[in-house]
C-alpha cells in the first residue's frame, strides 16, 4: 500500500503515523533527505485512518480575515524573536492559563522538531526560525491527550501540518488554538544534517546554537549566527552556502513547489509572518528589529487578539498592503534542481557545499 503516488502529494505531516492504531507506518528519508510514509503492508489492517487524515488535497479555509502589522513593546522579547514576536506574546497568553505551547525546535545533534513547552524557560527553545522540516513524531498523539486533559495548547507549525493536526483531531477543541506560518518552503532536513556534520568537523567541536536570523546588526534579522566548538560565528545570512541552497530553491520539498496554502484564506485561527514590505506601509514602523504580519482568520483569534493588544504595538492593515510572494502562490523550483539533487546523492557528505560555495556562478546557471 501506498499512501501517495506522486512526492509532490506527499507534505511529509507525518500525522498518518500517528493516527494508525497498529504502528504500520513509518516517516523515512528519501535520497533528498525528506521523510515519507512507508508503510508495512505485512502489519497494516487497511482501516483507512492514514488516508483520512492526509491533509493533502483538502479544501478548508476561512475567508473572514482581518490584518495587522505588529511588534511586541518589550525590547529583549522583539530581539529574541525572528520578526515582530507575536508568537512569544500568543505562547504567554497558553502558558498563563497552565496550558502547553507546541513548537518547532533543536534537539539532539541540531535536528529540528515539534516539541512542548509549559514553562517560559522550554519556551525561550522555540521562539526563532529554523528553516528546515521538523520531525512530527507522537506530537499529533501528545496533543490531543493535552486537550483531553482540558489545557490549553497553542500550535504554531506550517500550515499542513496545522491542517493535519485539525483533521487528526476530528472536531473543534474550545481550548485549542492554531498558529500557521507564511511559508517559504520547508528544506531537506537530511541537507539540513550534513551541513550541520560539515560544521562541526571544519570547527573540530560539537555545534550548539543556530540562529538564521540574528538581529544584532538591526538588519530585521539578515544576519546568521552559530556557535560551533565553543565559538561564535557570524555572517550575512546570503552568504550562508545552506541558507543560499535554501533560497535559491535548490533544496525545498517538491509538495511546496504545488502549495495551495499560499493564499490569505486559511483554516487557522491566526497566520504569522515577517511584514515583508512595511517600509511601504508604515515607514515609521521599520527599524530594523522586525515586524510581524498578523491574519485573524476566525472569531477566537479576534477574542485572543483583543486580550493581547495592550503587549503589542499594532496597526490595521487592508489585504492589498500585505500581500507578499508566497501568500498568492508556491515557491517555484529551481530549473537546475534535479541535477543538484543528483549531485547530492553522488557526492560525499559535505562536498555539496564545498561546491556552492567555490561555484556559485554554476549554482546560478542552474538557478535558471
Amino acid at each position: 500500500m501506498k499512501l501517495y503516488q506522486d512526492k509532490k502529494n506527499c507534505c511529509g505531516c507525518g500525522a498518518c503515523g500517528d493516527i494508525c492504531p497498529v504502528s504500520a507506518i513509518r516517516m523515512t528519508p528519501d535520497g533528498e533527505g525528506f521523510r515519507y510514509p512507508q508503510v508495512d503492508g505485512a502489519v497494516c489492517i487497511r482501516c483507512g485512518r492514514c488516508e483520512a487524515v492526509c491533509p493533502m488535497g483538502r479544501g478548508e479555509t476561512f475567508a473572514d480575515n482581518q490584518y495587522f502589522g505588529a511588534w511586541v513593546r518589550e525590547e529583549d522579547a522583539r530581539r529574541a524573536s525572528s520578526s515582530g514576536g507575536v508568537f512569544p506574546v500568543l505562547a504567554g497568553y497558553v502558558l498563563r492559563r497552565q496550558g502547553v505551547v507546541f513548537g518547532a525546535a533543536f534537539g539532539e545533534g541540531m535536528e529540528v522538531s515539534h516539541q512542548e513547552a509549559q514553562n517560559p524557560a522550554q519556551l525561550e527553545l522555540l521562539k526563532t526560525t529554523k528553516y528546515v522540516q521538523s520531525r512530527m513524531d507522537g506530537v499529533y498523539r501528545r496533543i490531543a491527550a493535552v486537550l483531553k486533559e482540558g489545557k490549553w495548547v497553542l500550535f504554531c507549525g506550517m500550515p499542513c501540518q496545522a491542517h493535519a493536526l485539525r483533521r487528526f483531531l476530528g472536531r473543534p477543541w474550545p481550548t485549542l488554538i492554531t498558529a500557521d506560518l507564511v511559508c517559504y518552503g520547508v528544506p531537506s532536513p537530511g541537507i539540513w544534517g550534513d551541513y550541520v556534520k560539515l560544521l562541526e568537523h571544519r570547527h573540530k567541536g560539537r555545534l550548539t546554537a543556530f540562529s538564521f536570523r540574528d538581529k544584532r546588526a538591526g538588519d530585521s534579522g539578515h544576519t546568521r549566527a552559530y556557535v560551533c566548538g565553543g565559538k561564535e560565528y557570524t555572517t550575512r545570512l546570503s552568504a550562508d552556502p545552506y541558507c543560499g541552497m535554501f533560497f535559491g530553491n535548490f533544496i525545498i520539498r517538491p509538495a511546496c513547489h504545488a502549495c495551495r496554502y499560499c493564499t490569505v484564506d486559511r483554516g487557522s485561527d491566526f497566520t504569522l509572518g515577517d511584514f515583508w514590505g512595511i517600509e511601504k506601509v508604515r515607514p515609521e514602523a521599520d527599524d530594523g528589529m522586525g515586524n510581524s504580519l498578523v491574519i485573524l482568520h476566525t472569531e477566537r483569534a479576534r477574542e485572543i487578539w483583543g486580550e493581547i493588544q495592550a503587549e503589542l504595538g499594532w496597526f490595521a492593515c487592508e489585504k492589498e498592503e500585505i500581500l507578499q510572494p508566497r501568500l498568492t502562490g508556491p515557491t517555484p523550483a529551481a530549473k537546475g534542481r534535479g541535477v543538484f539533487m543528483a549531485l547530492r546523492r553522488t557526492l560525499p557528505a559535505g562536498a555539496l557545499f564545498v561546491l556552492f560555495e567555490r561555484s556559485r556562478t554554476i549554482m546560478g546557471l542552474l538557478r535558471r
